[in-house]
C-alpha cells in the first residue's frame, strides 16, 4: 500500500485524528484507508467503542479520500449507520468515492472490525473548490 507524501503532509495536520490514535495506512486517488486500534479513551460508559470514536474514524478517511485529487474539499454533509458494537481490535475505516464532478463529490466509508464485521457504514459529500472560488456563499450573486 502506498501513501503520497501529501497524503502524509494532510494527516499531519489533522491533530484531532492523530490524538484519537487514528493512522493513516493507504491514500490513492478517490481512496483512503485509515485505522484506528481501540483502547480504553475510545470506550463509552457501557464498554464499546463510542460512536463519536467511530465516527472521527469514518470522517477521517472521507477527508483523505476526498482531497486525494489535489483539489481542497470541504465536507457539507455527512451520516453515520452504526450496525453492530466494537469492544476490542481494530477498526479500520475504508473510504471510496461513489462519484465525482467539477463542484461536488460523494463517498461511502465502510468500518470494520478484525473479523471484518461491518460495525458502521458512513457517507459523506464534499463541496470542491476550484481555483478562484474560496466556497464562499454569495447569496445567489
Amino acid at each position: 500500500m502506498s501513501v503520497p507524501d501529501d497524503a502524509y503532509e494532510f494527516f499531519r495536520g489533522d491533530h484531532f485524528a492523530r490524538e484519537n490514535g487514528l493512522e493513516l495506512v493507504e491514500v490513492r486517488p478517490g481512496r483512503a484507508v485509515v485505522s484506528m486500534q481501540i483502547r480504553q479513551r475510545h470506550r463509552n460508559s457501557q464498554g464499546t467503542v463510542h460512536g463519536g470514536a467511530i465516527f472521527t474514524l469514518a470522517d477521517c478517511a472521507f477527508a483523505l479520500a476526498s482531497n486525494s485529487h489535489g483539489v481542497p474539499a470541504a465536507a457539507i454533509n455527512a451520516s453515520i449507520s452504526y450496525l453492530t458494537a466494537a469492544r476490542e481490535g481494530t477498526l479500520t475505516a475504508v473510504a471510496d468515492e461513489f462519484a465525482k464532478n467539477p463542484k461536488l463529490a460523494s463517498y461511502t466509508v465502510v468500518i470494520t472490525d478484525d473479523d471484518n464485521t461491518r460495525i458502521a457504514i458512513f457517507q459523506g459529500m464534499v463541496y470542491r473548490k476550484t481555483p478562484g472560488n474560496r466556497g464562499e456563499n454569495t447569496g445567489g450573486k
